[in-house]
């Protein structure tokens, strides 16, 4: 009896029981999918950059254009990597003053016209100049878009699959990450030197994301953002579409209801929305989360490996050419798209965000732990082969477990922690941070390696992952089912029981229907007219 209880009262069983207790037509219909996929495409752009940018300059017509040679002009490569992520900064922070203003179908136009365009200056570009203020362009294009991304799919979401199709904008960074690899890999194998090497790299994704800016007309608005601006009979109408629901159902009427009172009495103005968001300590409490999360999420190591996995690889003891290099890549980039699915299929929503970052953490800090040591047995002396094969291996469930915690989950917590008149400037605050953090990070990569003799700079990510562990079970409460809205209540009180009271809401919550539903029996007996006697 223990052990079927066991199995009848995990979380992936209650989340089961959800699922079929819930409309199908609520979760899956058209409108809902296609709006949030096109949503997601927001994603494509960044990796698309990360992956192509450290190898387009091994291509020989890159390297003729720019007069870059083997060995020379090292600076102007790594500006031209690293000098995006400004643009990063300055959109995402520049963000916030056109998210609320426009809507998120126009926002998300704007921003990928923005990109476009920095791709069209940067295949046209006659020299360097014109090359560093395409690569700010289209930074500033990335840099919108990744708050735009996420903040649009959890506002139109329902609770029970919001995490799965957040999880869509990390998905299209994990199809933009290896595609873009392989693109270069097919250039550099099949195309002749020429201008055309890097120019298709850099144009192919933009005729991808001008069709998005045409799917986004057949797309639909945020009800909440419908809401905010007092367009109340359009936002019910989105909701009636996107939920597959009639006007007058219990489950809509309480949505809207729940939306208004979130938006009531709220404070206007920049001034004011970063009062509130800085002074009151449940705001505070969600900032932190988020910038600590995604804090966590490079000191992990785990974009570090992504950057810098060809020479992790060397040091490792798997070694080859520009062609073999390119190859290695493309495969760790599509291994993380592989993740990335399986994560936002059976982690996010159905284990529930805080059991997937304790398994996601806990393999990449076991990952770290043995690469860094078989690293420093490797310097020592020989090593097995299997011992080499393991190293491999470990890179790879360092990846899943990335994938699975700190590598979707910081972009949902992004979108779906803040009320919705402060999500557009938590949103564009903490993507701000994101950016910068990275920045910082890549630059310090090397200089760790060289000083911790390679195998240290491991241990010193495994040292960060365990604090992350600590991290998560203190301060991290679990949201996965619940409304945006019914998240507030979850960061008011102590910030060390968050976890505690994310145990108790679903209680609460099922006193709280079954009084409504009390008192909406009362209410029709009280209604029931008695026949007339004869």
């Amino acid at each position: 009896m223990a052990i079927k209880t066991i199995f009848t009262e995990s979380v992936l069983a209650k989340y089961v029981r959800t699922i079929k207790a819930t409309p199908r037509s609520l979760m899956v219909n058209k409108s809902l999918l296609f709006s949030c996929a096109v949503y997601a495409l927001a994603g494509l752009p960044t990796t698309w950059d990360q992956g192509s940018s450290s190898v387009v300059p091994s291509l020989p017509g890159f390297q003729k254009h720019f007069d870059i040679k083997s060995g020379a002009r090292a600076d102007d490569i790594q500006n031209f990597i690293s000098i995006i992520y400004i643009g990063y900064a300055v959109g995402a922070a520049g963000s916030f003053f056109i998210n609320d203003r426009i809507g998120r179908r126009w926002s998300f136009r704007l921003y990928t016209a923005v990109w476009i365009l920095g791709q069209i200056v940067a295949t046209l570009a006659p020299g360097w100049p014109a090359l560093y203020a395409a690569r700010i362009i289209s930074g500033m294009g990335i840099g919108s878009l990744s708050v735009i991304g996420p903040m649009a799919i959890v506002e139109i979401a329902p609770a029970e699959i919001r995490g799965l199709l957040a999880a869509w904008y990390t998905v299209a960074m994990g199809v933009a990450l290896f595609t873009s690899v392989f693109c270069v890999y097919g250039i550099f194998l099949h195309m002749a030197p020429s201008n055309l090497q890097y120019q298709v790299v850099w144009f192919s994704p933009a005729i991808c994301m001008a069709f998005a800016i045409v799917a986004s007309f057949f797309i639909v608005e945020s009800p909440r953002w419908l809401l905010m601006r007092d367009r109340r009979d359009e936002a019910i109408a989105v909701l009636v579409d996107v939920r597959r629901m009639p006007v007058d159902s219990p489950r809509l009427q309480k949505e809207v209801a729940d939306i208004e009172a979130s938006i009531s009495g709220v404070h206007a103005g920049l001034l004011g929305i970063a009062k509130e968001t800085f002074t009151v300590p449940s705001n505070l409490r969600r900032l932190s989360q988020a910038l600590i999360s995604y804090a966590l999420a490079q000191l992990s190591g785990a974009n570090s490996v992504t950057s810098y996995f060809v020479p992790i690889m060397s040091i490792i003891g798997v070694g080859g050419g520009t062609s073999q290099s390119m190859f290695l890549s493309g495969m760790y980039g599509f291994s993380k798209f592989i993740f990335s699915l399986i994560a936002s299929f059976f982690f996010i929503d159905a284990l529930g965000r805080r059991r997937s970052l304790f398994v996601g953490i806990t393999l990449q800090l076991i990952s770290h732990v043995y690469i860094g040591v078989f690293i420093k047995y490797h310097q020592e002396g020989p090593v097995s082969n299997g011992a080499s094969q393991a190293a491999i291996a470990a890179l790879f469930f360092h990846a899943f477990g990335y994938a699975v915690g700190l590598f979707v989950l910081p972009y949902i917590f992004g979108g779906e922690l803040w009320p919705n008149h402060l999500r557009s400037f938590g949103g564009a605050v903490s993507q701000t941070f994101h950016w910068l953090f990275i920045y910082a990070v890549k630059y310090s990569i090397p200089s760790l390696l060289k000083t911790t003799d390679n195998w240290g700079a491991f241990l010193f990510f495994a040292g960060w992952c365990f604090l992350g562990l600590v991290y998560v079970f203190f301060m991290v409460p679990e949201v996965s089912g619940l409304t945006v809205e019914e998240i507030d209540h979850l960061f008011k009180g102590s910030w060390f029981t968050a976890y505690k009271r994310s145990q108790r809401l679903p209680v609460l919550r099922s006193v709280e229907e079954g009084a409504a539903g009390r008192e909406a029996s009362l209410e029709q007996k009280d209604h029931i007219e008695v026949p007339a006697k004869n």
